[in-house]
């Protein structure tokens, strides 16, 4: 399996939550303590959108484990975003190669997940026949991430992004089901366009992968005036992460077993995720 993060807000350095805290994503890739695996060594990647700049995100991906690569931690601490995805890779099975590394990108859109499709190799056939044909040229790796994105992607992910990824999880259901695989899809997913992210926890068995949120900026505020670090925030600043990145009491929030959460300028949206026919 995998960990990511997923941050918008007060445009910041990408060190600050890569490096940084205690329980820092590049710490985690060598002492996840909530994962299935303790070491996520198989790639890593980032993708971010400029402060000031074209809408199209960046990406930074590798093969290598994330916590030896001297060029993630050179861009780390020179790269400053408003809204980030990262994520470092533990395989299932898939080829170790930078086609493979989230996150994946489609325009503005980028995808990253953790989790797996159950004998996806199994499956792979009709989920990938399922793709839009338009979408299939840009698919470049052999996870099954990357197509669960194309599935999103065909079922409207750009005009009704909570009903596509139902409509994907459906799909991969409907398959694995008619193959007789028990329980097919274990996922946490962050999508986001660059304005919004949205942020999915849901597995057939009914119990996900770890997923937080952090608690409201000006709440935590309140509860720790003397932290400079938070008094640097606005109030729309928000973190989901695969598990905490400190333990700063009060900080982090679980996400509900099979839900949803919008994180957008205003009032944040969560609501119950169910899978739904393609």
């Amino acid at each position: 399996m995998c960990r990511w993060l997923a941050y918008s807000g007060t445009p910041i350095r990408l060190e600050e939550l890569l490096y940084k805290p205690q329980y820092s994503l590049i710490d985690q890739s060598l002492h996840s303590r909530l994962g299935v695996e303790t070491t996520n060594g198989d790639g890593f990647g980032v993708g971010w959108y400029p402060v000031d700049g074209p809408p199209a995100p960046a990406l930074f991906r590798g093969t290598g484990p994330a916590w030896n690569d001297a060029n993630l931690r050179e861009i780390a601490g020179s790269i400053s975003s408003p809204l980030f995805l990262a994520h470092i890779r533990a395989s299932t099975g898939t080829a170790v190669q930078q086609t493979n590394c989230h996150p994946f990108r489609h325009e503005n859109w980028l995808w990253v997940h953790n989790g797996s499709i159950r004998e996806f190799s199994t499956l792979k056939r009709d989920l990938m026949l399922a793709v839009d044909p338009r979408l299939y040229p840009s698919l470049a790796g052999s996870t099954d991430s990357e197509v669960m994105f194309h599935l999103a992607l065909t079922y409207g992910l750009r005009d009704r992004p909570v009903a596509a990824v139902e409509r994907m999880a459906g799909l991969v259901e409907s398959v694995g089901r008619a193959h007789g695989v028990a329980d097919p899809l274990q996922m946490t997913v962050a999508t986001t366009d660059g304005d919004r992210i949205w942020c999915f926890r849901y597995s057939s068995e009914g119990h996900s992968r770890s997923l937080y949120f952090s608690t409201e900026t000006t709440a935590l505020q309140a509860l720790y005036p003397e932290n400079r670090q938070l008094r640097a925030l606005s109030e729309e600043t928000r973190l989901v992460v695969s598990e905490p990145l400190g333990d700063l009491e009060g900080a982090w929030q679980p996400v509900p077993e099979s839900s949803y959460g919008v994180i957008q300028k205003g009032a944040d949206e969560m609501g119950r995720f169910t899978p739904a026919a393609p």
